[in-house]
């Protein structure tokens, strides 16, 4: 098996990647992606395991881990051994927190909705059940 290579410039990464250039350099400073071999011009020098890190990267994201988290999925996902243990738990710890956060939010929700339904939407501000709730007035019913 011959190892081919790299080649590819930041560019040509970033768009296979589909992430901007500037988050490639971003995530080489912060060690979630080697640093890349340098051409004799200095210019960066990536080969294809570079799109699939950032592709990675990208898709942990966007499923609300954060670099951090990321950090530590990419050292479990090189874990043969015990890394898919270490993978699920992290998951399963995300997914707790983004419960915890709809938990919030739908709290907030009904909060917000009790705050409408008392206000008529005409008159004094200072009656106004939202105002004085965002003021921290109890709202009078």
């Amino acid at each position: 098996m011959t190892t081919q290579a790299p080649s590819l410039t930041i560019g040509t990464v970033a768009k296979r990647a589909g992430v901007p250039i500037d988050t490639i350099r971003y995530y080489e400073r912060e060690g979630l992606l080697p640093a890349p071999l340098r051409r004799a011009s200095g210019y960066r020098s990536y080969d294809e395991s570079a799109i699939s890190q950032l592709r990675f990267i990208r898709r942990a994201k966007e499923l609300g881990f954060t670099l951090e988290e990321i950090r530590d999925l990419l050292a479990l996902s090189a874990d043969r051994h015990s890394g898919v243990n270490g993978v699920k738990q992290r998951a399963q710890q995300r997914l707790a927190s983004i419960e915890a956060r709809i938990a919030e939010l739908n709290r907030i929700r009904h909060g917000l909705e009790q705050l409408i339904e008392a206000c008529p939407g005409h008159g004094d501000p200072e009656q106004c059940p939202i105002l004085r709730a965002l003021a921290d007035e109890e709202p009078q019913a």
